[in-house]
Order: structure tokens, then sequence, then C-alpha cells
């Protein structure tokens, strides 16, 4: 069997209006929060753009950093079925909030 592709790859729904979330509670414009970042990867504005409209989905690295700043576990941005926290950052990391159109398994 050979690897899946990109395109099979599953992308949460939720993600780019997470990250841009994260941004605003931050203060932070997409430059702004380009430096926030670190700059990893010579991301350019117009990457933050794509990840807050879906577009792109952004590297794991990338992820780790939005999270440590959101005072969120990684899996919170990742996981349609958990909220952030009302207050961002969140003091400690915080393991999200239940959606309340969670799917119950």
């Amino acid at each position: 069997m050979g690897s899946a592709s990109r395109r099979d790859r599953h992308n949460p729904k939720r993600l780019g209006r997470k990250l841009r979330q994260i941004r605003l509670a931050l203060g932070q414009s997409q430059g702004g929060m380009l430096d926030l970042l670190g700059n990893p990867e010579k991301l350019q504005q117009s990457s933050i753009s794509g990840y807050e409209r879906g577009a792109r989905v952004p590297p794991a690295l990338i992820l780790l950093k939005y999270a440590r700043l959101a005072g969120v576990y990684v899996d919170v941005l990742l996981d349609d079925s958990l909220d952030l926290p009302k207050k961002l950052p969140a003091s400690p990391t915080s393991a999200g909030l239940g959606s309340p159109n969670r799917r119950k398994a």
C-alpha cells in the first residue's frame, strides 16, 4: 500500500476560524502574528491568510506555536469538537471545552 497523499488527509473544518480567533484575541494583525510566530520557514502574510481561510493547513511547528501562544494544547486546534476557551491566552494550558455540537461516540 502506498502512503496517503496530501489531499487524502483530514483537514479540520474549524481550524482556520480558531487560528483567526487566536490572532484577534492576541490583538495582532496578520503581520504581527508572523512576528509572534518567529517567522519560521519564511512565512508570509499570505500564509497566515491562507491558514485562516482554510485554504492551507499549517505545518505542525506552526500549529504548536499557535497553541503555545494561546495557552492550549494542539489537539484543541485540530479537534473540531473542541472549542477554544473564551479567554485567550488561556492560563494554565487548557484542554479546551467540549462543543455543544460534539457528537457522542
